[in-house]
């Protein structure tokens, strides 16, 4: 129980032992040296003076050499039982008292030191400088204290519980903040509350917009053998019987059609990344009414409906982008490449004299291997993607390369991950089978987040490493045997594979443009309108209204704490202002407190066995030639 008080700092210990008691054995002492072991707040008092026996007094302890404090002792001697009996007045005794101090051999050179009233001044004075050093952190932490609750409490701290206008004023004010933080989650915001841990709000739905949804588009492109066996079997499905002299138009046209109907998922599913993200940050935006559940659920249902509408509108939109671009194939682009220069090109890629594409750097970052043996285990890497080649490094110096992995005939596929990993993992090998790296089949790289694997897969299709397909119908290679036999029809796959790239090129750029303004205006820019502007009118026209402002009793119970914590730190910092103000007067008026010396180390005293003899010398003689 008394451990409980003056285990704090701001506790002053008043440690009283009497005299006539072992002092090292006070358990006065010994409880206080546990929570103060240096002494620095505990004051002691020793009492039953005259009671020691006979030839043994305090003198030691009292002058502070025993058992060292900072702040000392003082000694004093109360009534005795017969004193109480007899009905001893306390002027009587602090009389006597004083008599005993200025009398006794021992105290009565500290007898000003000592008794009652010293004691009573000494404690008043030491309280008072305490309270006063101790004023200013205990004003920071009652300052912490009542910001942390207006925080809580924010707007409701001005209501009065028996307003009957509270619960509107509440609603109101409550959907103009949650209307304010949306758009701060949207737009950004310049606060000091930042999260840095991950993205969230608009930062995702940028992530969404210029990562993801450009990563989905490329996991859509065909691979470059398979394209070309599909353009060959389209020629040969044109020609018929008949043997084809001219390129025909209708394999672009069906190859691009196939490519460009391909891109509606991807558009697709980034609008459902962004009505999930949005759904978070609404869900987000809402905490500050979790101590109205029922207002929560009315405004999250109202906005989710809403929603919903514009994200049906918005596929809708989508899909009418879709049909516009297979619905007329603009050739006459001004960034197409044209029949003639298709022809050139293919010309260019079939007797070899293509220009080949610099080794440009698609990704640099660290990956970790796990073609390890046991012994090593899996180990982290820095690598560097190019367009020829993956390389990597013992770390981002780039100094000590480990491995040079050419590209050509690799592909990627995705792998399961370890039963006690959760790292994310996928691996490279040649389509023939040979060993990829050393005598491993396939080469095993893993990220550290799911993120981080898209966009390395997303790199690796950028530099024409496409992920593992299934084996083709036999006829396929059929295509590919006559391509190989028949130069016009590798002439004029190359010529269509020209041009479907081109052409898909263009698609794709504006794809990637115009996506993400649609799902901006239809989906983020209206449910921003909504909240702004009509979010209030659907929340007053909902039929239980009385409902809405319905607190559960426990929140009910946590406000009302809060309230009077946050009236009682008021108050308790007011009072602090008023007694600094007092204690600054007092200490100018009053004579200034002097707290007693720092303790002497208890040292041995030694004296000589015999006293030191006084040296005398004879006076002078008198100066001669004197009468």
């Amino acid at each position: 129980m008394i451990l409980e008080y003056i285990k704090r700092d701001s506790c002053l210990i008043l440690a009283v032992t009497p005299a006539n008691t072992d002092l090292a054995n006070s358990d006065a002492l010994q409880i206080a040296k546990e929570v103060d072991p240096k002494g620095f707040r505990t004051i002691g008092v020793l009492t039953k003076l005259d009671l020691m026996d006979q030839g043994t007094d305090a003198k030691d302890v009292l002058e502070n050499k025993l058992v060292p404090l900072r702040r000392g002792y003082v000694g004093v001697i109360n009534r005795s039982q017969k004193d109480l009996d007899g009905g001893k007045d306390i002027k009587l005794q602090i009389k006597a008292e004083r008599d005993y101090f200025l009398q006794h051999p021992s105290y009565k050179h500290m007898a000003d030191k000592m008794g009652t009233t010293y004691l009573q001044k000494t404690l008043n004075a030491q309280l008072t400088n305490h309270i006063h050093n101790t004023l200013p952190s205990l004003r920071d932490k009652l300052q912490k204290q009542l910001y942390a609750l207006e925080k809580n409490l924010g707007d409701m701290k001005h209501f009065k519980l028996d307003d009957k206008t509270m619960k509107t004023k509440a609603l109101l004010q409550m959907i103009q903040n949650f209307s304010l933080e949306f758009e701060k989650a949207l737009e950004g915001s310049r606060s000091s509350e930042i999260n840095t841990s991950e993205l969230c709000g608009g930062a995702k739905i940028n992530s969404l917009f210029h990562e993801r949804f450009p990563f989905d588009i490329v996991k859509m492109e065909f691979d470059e053998n398979e394209l070309r066996k599909e353009i060959g079997i389209a020629i040969c499905n044109i020609h018929g019987i008949r043997i084809g002299l001219f390129t025909p138009d209708l394999a672009f046209d069906a190859i691009v059609k196939k490519q460009i109907a391909r891109l509606k998922d991807p558009c697709l599913k980034c609008t459902d990344l962004v009505v999930a993200e949005l759904l978070k940050i609404i869900h987000f935006c809402t905490e500050r009414m979790a101590r109205y559940p029922v207002l929560r659920d009315t405004i999250e249902r109202i906005i989710s409906s809403q929603l919903s509408k514009s994200e049906v509108q918005c596929k809708e939109q989508i899909s009418l982008y879709i049909d516009f671009q297979l619905s007329y194939m603009n050739t006459n682009h001004e960034d197409f490449i044209g029949f003639a220069n298709a022809e050139n090109q293919a010309e260019k890629n079939i007797s070899g004299t293509s220009n080949a594409p610099g080794n440009q750097v698609i990704r640099k970052g660290y990956m970790c291997i796990h073609n390890q043996s046991m012994i090593r285990g899996a180990k982290d890497y820095w690598f560097v993607l190019t367009s020829d080649s993956l390389a990597w490094f013992k770390d981002d110096t780039e100094k000590e390369i480990q491995y040079i992995l050419p590209l050509n005939g690799i592909k990627v596929k995705d792998l399961e991950s370890k039963f006690i990993s959760r790292r994310h993992t996928f691996g490279l090998f040649y389509q023939n089978g040979r060993n990829i790296y050393k005598d491993n089949k396939q080469l095993e790289l893993s990220c550290s987040s799911l993120d981080e694997e898209v966009t390395w897969k997303a790199s690796f299709l950028r530099a024409g490493v496409y992920p593992e397909r299934q084996k083709e119908a036999n006829n396929n290679e059929d295509i590919e045997v006559k391509e190989e036999v028949d130069p016009q029809l590798k002439r004029q796959v190359e010529v269509i594979r020209n041009l479907v790239d081109s052409y898909m090129g263009i698609i794709n750029k504006s794809t990637k443009d115009l996506i993400p303004k649609v799902i901006t205006h239809m989906i983020l820019n209206t449910t921003k309108k909504f909240i702004s502007e009509e979010l209030l009118l659907h929340v007053y026209s909902t039929e239980n209204q009385e409902g809405l402002m319905e607190e559960s009793p426990e929140e009910v119970r946590k406000r009302e704490e809060n309230m009077q914590m946050y009236q009682a730190c008021k108050e308790a910092l007011s009072i602090i202002g008023e007694c600094s103000v007092s204690f600054s007067s007092q200490m100018t008026r009053n004579e200034t407190y002097h707290p007693p010396k720092p303790p002497i180390a208890a040292k041995k005293i030694y004296r000589l066995s015999t006293p030191i003899q006084t040296v005398t010398r004879p006076a002078p003689p008198p100066p001669s030639g004197t009468d």
